[in-house]
Parts: structure tokens; C-alpha cells; sequence
């Protein structure tokens, strides 16, 4: 209860969105009662997806609700994402998959089904555009909004418009979200971190330079770990160590990127939220239980990452310029091969036959522990694979590439593949 004579904050409850100064919600008595003295006039938000994949993977069987759940490859390969619950014994995302079992033994492992998450993320992208046409997706599972100015078409404060519409994904998608709210792109990021699962945070900027003053260099989306040794050899590692830096010292030093490192440590972020700022590439990459090196064993993978990159580029309406074929020696040596083509494609075959000719050249004996393939140059998919005055036979296998499209969007995924879908590679 509020005391007299002491002016309380502005809040709401973040279940019915009625007006409440604390918690429980006089309306509903709901404990989510979310209260700051700038929440009624910030208007950049972060969303996020609470464990994404691992959120569908529980949604769609209810019999992993309760058990520590970790999306990614085999015995040699990486994590995806860890369930909350796996999280707790450690379990992070991009852990190398025998440290994961190490650390949680008892966890149910699945394979990622990426054109389902796709699939899902589109649906709730939806959801994001019916609020404000500023969105910026960041990934399948997080994204910029701008909702400046949609308070006359919402008839509400872009906060609780983000709370109605973190309850809209949960009714319609039945899986969580996170949301951070400032005035600023590096802050909302920031806020929406603070607070998860099913969280909503705010950072006002009247508080921003304090808020951030004690919080390690580390905590500064960008500033990379090599960024971040290069700073404590300076004696730099916190964020308050920055805002009482020299600007211009920091310029001298560090180049662009001290300028950016005090921008950043005092709030400053003009960045606007740009719809158009698409993601940059799509990838898919395996790494092996066992190193393969013969050229039949990784065609055979290459072609279910082919398949992989395609379905997401289709999911998104994308096409791309140029392949990259990506491979990791036993050595842990990196091989990059990138091949631009004459117009973008987002066909499983024109991305295989592309990495394939890169692969022959590389496949030479070597021992490889990674294969990945991705497209790059990403650009709208109208006017993507045009027809072949010169290879008739390229113009038949695209168009039975998309009837089989049709038939799995209507049947499933799995209802209808290519021989080369069932090899298995040899140790």
C-alpha cells in the first residue's frame, strides 16, 4: 500500500494491464506488477524468446516439461539452446555437446527441426508487425521494436502494449518471451537480459549512466573478449572506468572503437530500429562424431545443410548471392570458400552443386571434424532463380524442387525427400 503523502510511480500489472503502483494487482492480484517513473514515456523495446528451441521442442511434448531438455548435435557437436532447467547445472548455449552430457547427464538431447522454428518464428513476427511496422529481427527468436507514436493507434503506452503482446504469444504460441524497454536500442538489449524468463525489465535513461556505472565492460553488447583482455591489460574493466575516460584518449588507443566504447558507456545510442535490416546471412553447420574425409561421406552432409539453408531462406523470402562453404580440420584449422553467383538463389540444389565444386577442391584427404554451408548477400527472393538458357536439366530439378516444397508443406517435413537425403556418412 502506498504512503501517504509519498508520490508513487507509474505502473501496471503486467496479466490484466490495469493501473497498479505495486504489487499485488488491485484488479487481479496478480504479483507481476511492473512500476518505473519513465515506463509511460519509453518507447524502444527489446523482445526476446525465452530458450526458443527448446520452448517449442517442451510445447510441442507436453512429456519434456519437467526434465532438462538440450537442442543440438551429436557427441561432438554443440549446443543449440538448453531448456531452464538444464541451464541449472550449467548447460549454456555453444557448449561442446560432451561437456553438456558431462555436466547434465540426465538430459533429453533432440536434433533442431530449423524449418519449424522457422516456421513458428514467423508466426510470432506477425504478431510483432500488427503493433508497429519498426520491426528489426536480430535473429529467428529476438527483434527491435520502435513503437514510438503507437499509443493514438493502440490506445495504450508502448509498455503495456509489449505486455499484451508478450500474453498474446503465450495464448497463441504457448511459449514465453522476455522484454526490455528504454530508450535506446544497447539498453532495451540490456533490460531484457535482466529478467528471464517470462521477464520485463526497464532502464530508464535518467538512470542509465548510474545503472551502467558498476557493471563490468563485459555486460557491453559488442565488446568482444578480445576487446575485453586488451582493456584490463589498460587497467579498464568497468563501465564507470569508461564514462570517466578521456574520449579522445580512448580514440588514440582504441581507434573508432573507443569512441564507440564511451558512447556506449554513457547511454548514447542513436541507432534507429530499421526493419530493413535483415539478417545478413543464413548457415547450417554439423560437426561430426567421427572426422570424415572422404568426398562421397561429405557430399552427403553437404547436401542435408543444402536443404537446411534452403528451407530457411524459403521460410524467409530470401535469396542470396553468394555460397560459402565452411570447413573445420581434426586440427581445429579453419577453411572458408566463398562463390558468387551470376543471380541469388534460395534452391537446396543451386546452394549444393555451388559448395560441392569448392568441396571437390578441398577434399583432398584431409580429416574434418566441421561442415557448414551458408548463403550470404541476402536480398528479397523475387526475381531469385531464373531460368537456364544454357542447362535445361538445372530448370527440371528446381521445379521438382518446389513440388516437393508443396508436398511437404502439406504433409509434413519428412513426407518426401531425394536419394541423397538417406546417406548415411562412413566413419
Amino acid at each position: 500500500m502506498a504512503v501517504a503523502g509519498v508520490k508513487t510511480w507509474p505502473g501496471f500489472c503486467r496479466d490484466c494491464l490495469s493501473d497498479a503502483a505495486e504489487a499485488p494487482c488491485p484488479s487481479c492480484g496478480s504479483s507481476r506488477v511492473i512500476t518505473h517513473p519513465e515506463i509511460d514515456s519509453l518507447a524502444i523495446a527489446h523482445m526476446d524468446c525465452d530458450a526458443f528451441y527448446a520452448a517449442i521442442e517442451k510445447r510441442d511434448d507436453p512429456s519434456l516439461k519437467d526434465k532438462p531438455l538440450i537442442v543440438g548435435g551429436e557427441t561432438r557437436g554443440v549446443v543449440s539452446t538448453a531448456c531452464y532447467i538444464a541451464r541449472k547445472y550449467g548447460v549454456r548455449s555453444a557448449m561442446p555437446m560432451f561437456q553438456a552430457r558431462k555436466l547434465c547427464p540426465q538430459a533429453v538431447i533432440v536434433k533442431p527441426r530449423h524449418s519449424h522454428y522457422s516456421a513458428v518464428a514467423r508466426q510470432i513476427r506477425g504478431l510483432m508487425e500488427a503493433l508497429t511496422p519498426l520491426v528489426e529481427p536480430l535473429s529467428l527468436d529476438e527483434a527491435y521494436l520502435d513503437l514510438s507514436g503507437t499509443m493514438r493507434i493502440h490506445h495504450r503506452s508502448p509498455a503495456r502494449t509489449m505486455a499484451k503482446l508478450a500474453a498474446d504469444i503465450e495464448r497463441e504460441v504457448n511459449i514465453t518471451v522476455s522484454i526490455g524497454l528504454s530508450g535506446n536500442k544497447s539498453l532495451a538489449k540490456l533490460a531484457s537480459e535482466l529478467d528471464k524468463p517470462r521477464g520485463f525489465a526497464v532502464i530508464g535513461m535518467a538512470e542509465a549512466r548510474s545503472f551502467l556505472r558498476d557493471k563490468p565492460i563485459a555486460m557491453m553488447r559488442g565488446a568482444g573478449k578480445l576487446m575485453q583482455a586488451r582493456l584490463e591489460r589498460d587497467g579498464l574493466t568497468t563501465i564507470g572506468q569508461l564514462q570517466d575516460s578521456d574520449p579522445k584518449g580512448l580514440s588514440v588507443r582504441y581507434g573508432a572503437t573507443g569512441l564507440w566504447l564511451h558512447r556506449m558507456a554513457n547511454a548514447q545510442d542513436s541507432r534507429r530500429v530499421d526493419p530493413g535490416c535483415e539478417m545478413k546471412s543464413i548457415s547450417s553447420e554439423t560437426t561430426f562424431n567421427c572426422d570424415l574425409s572422404k568426398l562421397a561421406d561429405l557430399e552427403s552432409v553437404l547436401w542435408r545443410q543444402a536443404e537446411q539453408v534452403s528451407a530457411r531462406a524459403k521460410n524467409h523470402e530470401l535469396a542470396g548471392r553468394t555460397v560459402v562453404l565452411k570447413l573445420k580440420t581434426c586440427d581445429f584449422r579453419l577453411r572458408t570458400r566463398s562463390t558468387s553467383l551470376h543471380s541469388p538463389t534460395q534452391l537446396a540444389d543451386r546452394i549444393f552443386r555451388t559448395a560441392q565444386d569448392a568441396l571437390k577442391r578441398e577434399a583432398d584427404g584431409t580429416r574434418f571434424r566441421l561442415l557448414g554451408v551458408g548463403l550470404s548477400n541476402l536480398g528479397l527472393a523475387i526475381g531469385a532463380d531464373p531460368a537456364s538458357l544454357i542447362d535445361v536439366t538445372s530448370d527440371k530439378r528446381a521445379a521438382a524442387e518446389r513440388a516437393m516444397d508443396k508436398i511437404r508443406a502439406k504433409f509434413g517435413g519428412e513426407a518426401v525427400g531425394t536419394g541423397r537425403a538417406f546417406k548415411k556418412p562412413r566413419a
